[in-house]
């Protein structure tokens, strides 16, 4: 199981049981100032047991819940706003067997703080008995709000993946004014992550459509995939930027792992960059403390719009991204970033060793660049267009290895010795 402001994840009947359930449910209840709270899941099998099980957990705290049923995970992210709290049983990108709980507090992922109370063993409170009431949302309309308009009627292809963007983003697009063809609709021919998935028919059917986007389980995750190509996460990323560039935003917020490329063209566009840890919830925190108006995380396809949504909002995203084709602008966008070569690759590492392992790398690091930083795991800085970080995951057993550069084979041959002493120092820590 992991346990992180990222949520709780398992894999369901091993180390994610019922139990676990209502004891998380019911240490979250605290914290739920409202006394009530909406939930949601996406299209796990084992989400509908699971929501029954949190929700009784919720009733019995006397929390009154407002069940959204099968939708994305920004979906309750927006409902949450209006009832104080959330519920989402997902676990994002993480394979079909893995569920999970990921909590909101007034709209947004709890801090550390916070979470580390939700893993605090709790007494039952006895409180009255909560009630359920069925709900909707108003996301569609609220997003289309803020979108307008496209009066170019673009040709778009979705594919959700089986998850539960399926009635949203097509809704979001077509009142839009998009020309909308839904791919992967009930069941998936590719992995839950499209950042790691080749998407092989969406990128053949983006040929012949002006773009492409693909969505995880929840529909927090988007990839872009325009003439046959699909593009970096932090492209994604990128284009959100640059839209909220164009919107007037100039504060943003970038976790430590997005591309360069993405905070030299804020820069270069008039904005400012402010870096945080990785983790939804921690950009989301400093977004807050210190005032930025958008941003996210480069390596989940991740942006970030903080007056409507205090998540990754992919589905916002797509329906922001699409309000800009048959505009140069995209494909400047998509250049500007291939400047850039990102290569990610990961090592299995238990988790309980995952502090160890970055206490040795970071020694063994010393000396051998000019700087180090370590506000989420250590990042070395080569030079102004070149970094490697090594990180543990927040949601999986490994530890995360990060390496750009804007030449390739710098990038390839730094990966190759960052990787190599990470393996060491996990070997002097057994």
């Amino acid at each position: 199981m992991k346990k992180s402001i990222s949520g709780i994840r398992g894999i369901f009947g091993n180390d994610l049981t019922l139990k676990d359930i209502l004891k998380f449910c019911r240490n979250f209840t605290p914290l739920i100032k409202s006394d009530r709270c909406v939930v949601g899941r996406d299209t796990r099998p084992s989400g509908e047991i699971i929501k029954e099980t949190a929700m009784a957990a919720l009733m019995g705290q006397g929390i009154s819940v407002y069940n959204l049923g099968m939708v994305p995970t920004p979906v309750v992210f927006r409902e949450a706003r209006k009832y104080g709290a959330g519920l989402i049983i997902t676990s994002s990108h993480n394979p079909l067997e893995w569920n999970g709980l990921k909590f909101i507090i007034e709209g947004r992922g709890p801090n550390e703080k916070e979470f580390a109370q939700i893993l605090k063993e709790k007494k039952s409170n006895n409180k009255k008995i909560g009630t359920e009431t069925e709900v909707s949302s108003n996301y569609v309309d609220d997003a289309a709000r803020i979108i307008g308009k496209i009066n170019q009627k673009p040709k778009i292809v979705i594919d959700v993946g089986g998850g539960a963007a399926v009635n949203t983003a097509p809704h979001l697009l077509q009142s839009l004014g998009c020309q909308v063809q839904t791919i992967n609709q009930n069941s998936s021919k590719r992995g839950p992550d499209p950042t790691s998935d080749s998407l092989s028919e969406l990128v053949s059917m983006s040929k012949n459509a002006d773009i492409g986007f693909a969505f995880d389980l929840d529909g927090d995750r988007l990839v872009v995939v325009k003439d046959g190509k699909k593009q970096s996460p932090d492209t994604t990323l990128a284009l959100g930027v640059s839209k909220a560039l164009e919107l007037g935003y100039k504060k943003f917020c970038l976790s430590i792992d997005t591309s360069t490329s993405v905070e030299k063209y804020i820069l270069d566009h008039g904005g400012r960059v402010i870096r945080s840890k990785v983790g939804e919830a921690n950009v989301i925190d400093v977004m807050i403390r210190q005032k930025c108006q958008a941003g996210g995380e480069g390596s989940s396809g991740g942006f970030i719009l903080p007056e409507f949504n205090m998540c990754r909002d992919g589905i916002l995203s797509a329906g922001l991204i699409a309000a800009m084709t048959g505009k140069k602008i995209i494909d400047q966008v998509i250049e500007f970033v291939s400047r850039y070569h990102q290569l990610r690759t990961k090592i299995g590492i238990e988790s309980n060793l995952h502090d160890k392992v970055l206490d040795r790398f970071e020694r063994n690091l010393k000396g051998k660049f000019s700087q180090i930083i370590t506000i989420d795991g250590v990042k070395a800085i080569i030079d102004d267009d070149t970094w490697a970080l090594v990180r543990k995951s927040n949601t999986e057993d490994i530890v995360r290895i990060s390496v750009e550069s804007n030449n390739l084979q710098k990038a390839k041959q730094i990966q190759k010795e960052i990787t190599s002493l990470v393996r060491k120092s996990h070997d002097q820590t057994r």
